[in-house]
């Protein structure tokens, strides 16, 4: 009896494994085919696009990375100079690729148009929590009586693959130096404090504010009063007012430094 159980049971197993076998014969089958049919042929372009371009995957473009970023411009949704860490030969080079021209732009850098540090910001009240920008914002708008004051929780810091930034007394400042102007930073800041202008500028404003003077002075010792003395001062037209702020045309500005002379509260600063 035991002997014929024993039968009964390989015989069982062999017509289970016989099966299954046969499932995972046509499963695969089914997987090659399927396969086939939908396969998407990715356009041999993107490769050779992806190979000319930096590889910092930056971000800064506001693609995933390099290779999304290489399929979106063999795709016709991004142009080449929105990469600034791609050097200018290689631009061409993907310019060949598409087949058009690459037309290069002025390079740019960022400057953090805040200057209310430790020592400068008044607080609304003591932080403790998070360190980092956006749950500071999250909270009250950050703990800066002004609010568009840098948060000084290096969200940007952690975004720049050049090391361009650093965090000195709670506020952000950028090192022109290592700074290849393509916007990460920009796009990661909480507060959009940080602009991008051109390598060649001689000067920034250092203010967000765009808060009246008497209110400006009771949250920041640094912060712009509008006053409007660089403006009136400037002997190349190159800045007007705009809502109780400086702005600079750099296409006009020559860098005589006489509105960093004239500001009584040095917001227009040197880079």
């Amino acid at each position: 009896m035991c002997n014929l159980l024993a039968v009964i049971n390989w015989q069982s197993f062999g017509i289970v494994v016989a099966i299954l076998a046969v499932l995972a014969i046509i499963f695969t089958v089914l997987i090659i085919v399927v396969g086939k049919v939908c396969a998407v042929d990715e356009n041999p372009k993107i490769g050779e696009v992806a190979e000319n371009l930096s590889g910092a995957n930056c971000g800064g473009c506001g693609y995933a990375g390099c290779a999304d970023f290489a399929k979106a411009l063999v795709e016709g949704r991004a142009e080449v100079n929105e990469c600034a860490s791609t050097p200018k030969e290689n631009k061409a080079k993907i310019g060949v690729i598409l087949g058009k021209e690459v037309v290069d732009t002025e390079p740019m850098i960022a400057v953090v148009k805040c200057a209310g540090d430790t020592d400068s910001a008044i607080k609304k009240f003591k932080y403790i929590g998070n360190p980092y920008c956006e749950a500071k914002n999250a909270y009250f708008a950050g703990d800066k009586k002004c609010v568009d004051g840098c948060l000084g929780g290096g969200s940007c810091f952690n975004r720049c693959s050049f090391g361009a930034i650093t965090i000195v007394n709670g506020v952000a400042v950028t090192n022109k130096a290592l700074c290849i102007g393509c916007g990460a930073c920009v796009k990661g800041c909480a507060k959009q404090v940080i602009e991008l202008i051109p390598k060649t500028a001689v000067i920034y404003v250092a203010c967000s504010s765009h808060c009246k003077g008497k209110d400006v002075i009771a949250s920041c010792k640094a912060g712009c009063i509008g006053c409007g003395l660089c403006a009136k001062n400037c002997p190349n037209g190159a800045i007007t007012m705009v809502d109780n702020l400086p702005v600079i045309d750099y296409s006009k500005c020559n860098g005589c430094l006489t509105c960093v002379a004239k500001c009584p509260k040095k917001v227009i600063k040197e880079l």
